[in-house]
């Protein structure tokens, strides 16, 4: 399937930029956010931006501000004051609630790496969150681990919650760009983290909530991101949400093989700009891979 395959009213489309300020963008960013840009503009209709800064540890005001720069520098324009998510925290926990009232949610206490690795993007060449066994289920922990009565103390998270995967459920879904995916609950991923100790949500509640909230249309973004996809389809039915439409774009990968990271700066849009780079060279560049 291509992308021309895509059909939706055009006053009715809306896309966004997701980026998350935890370094320069490099050229697999382009590729997407251009590709984003690109299907808002077919369908002639709204691009919004959206800054995943839950990470409080690791974003900063200046890769904040590059990521501003790159993308104006590139040509891509959006509409509206961009939307951060460390500002709204209230609507996640109101998203959280309701998942927790529906039962589909448990407490579970466990590392802070784990904790700290749900507050952003997942991606397939890393190990953030591998399947869960569910050791720590409703009724699955041995005797004196139950961890099912934890409660709020003190208005703090006592524990990280998981959402309930069911097991061998099939999720499925038909990808504008990458074609028919589906993933398996159980094997391909398992009960997934919303909610960290802190009350910082993870990326898959903060993610679904925001594309609800933002009314988007379509969720374009890189091929790494087809698991959470799954993920967040079944947040979605839990919530009662809409689901959008999905465009999941080929990587750009190095020399080596392997997709492209903030940790190569060489190819950073910040450090070609600066070596004369052009924005019609980039673009290129980073369709070309």
């Amino acid at each position: 399937m291509t992308d021309s395959a895509f059909a939706l009213t055009p006053a009715f489309y809306r896309g966004r930029l997701a980026p998350s300020p935890t370094g320069y963008l490099h050229l697999g960013h382009a590729r997407t956010f251009l590709s984003a840009a690109q299907r808002a503009a077919a369908a002639e209709g709204a691009l919004l931006l959206r800054v995943d800064d839950l990470d409080a540890q690791r974003s900063r005001p200046e890769f904040l501000a590059g990521i501003v720069e790159d993308l104006t520098w590139l040509g891509i324009a959006w509409q509206g004051h961009p939307v951060r998510q460390s500002q709204r925290l209230h609507l996640y926990q109101d998203a959280f609630a309701q998942l927790r009232a529906s039962g589909t949610v448990y407490p579970w206490l466990c590392s802070r790496r784990d904790l700290a690795a749900a507050a952003h993007a997942p991606h397939a060449d890393d190990e953030d969150e591998p399947v869960y066994p569910g050791t720590c289920r409703p009724g699955t922990c041995r005797p004196g681990e139950d961890k099912t009565s934890l409660e709020l103390q003190g208005g703090a998270v006592a524990a990280a919650w998981r959402f309930h995967v069911p097991d061998g459920q099939r999720v499925a879904f038909e990808d504008a760009i990458a074609g028919p995916q589906e993933f398996v609950a159980g094997r391909d991923f398992g009960d997934f983290v919303v909610l960290r100790r802190d009350g910082v949500p993870s990326y898959q509640l903060a993610s679904v909530m925001d594309d609800a909230a933002m009314g988007i249309t379509e969720v374009v973004r890189g091929r790494d991101l087809l698991r959470s996809t799954a993920r967040q389809i079944l947040l979605q039915r839990a919530l009662g949400y809409a689901e959008p439409r999905w465009a999941h774009c080929a990587l750009v990968l190095n020399k080596g093989g392997e997709r492209l990271a903030k940790r190569d700066a060489a190819r950073s849009l910040r450090s070609l700009r600066e070596h004369g780079v052009t924005p019609e060279a980039v673009r290129q560049m980073a369709f070309a891979r």
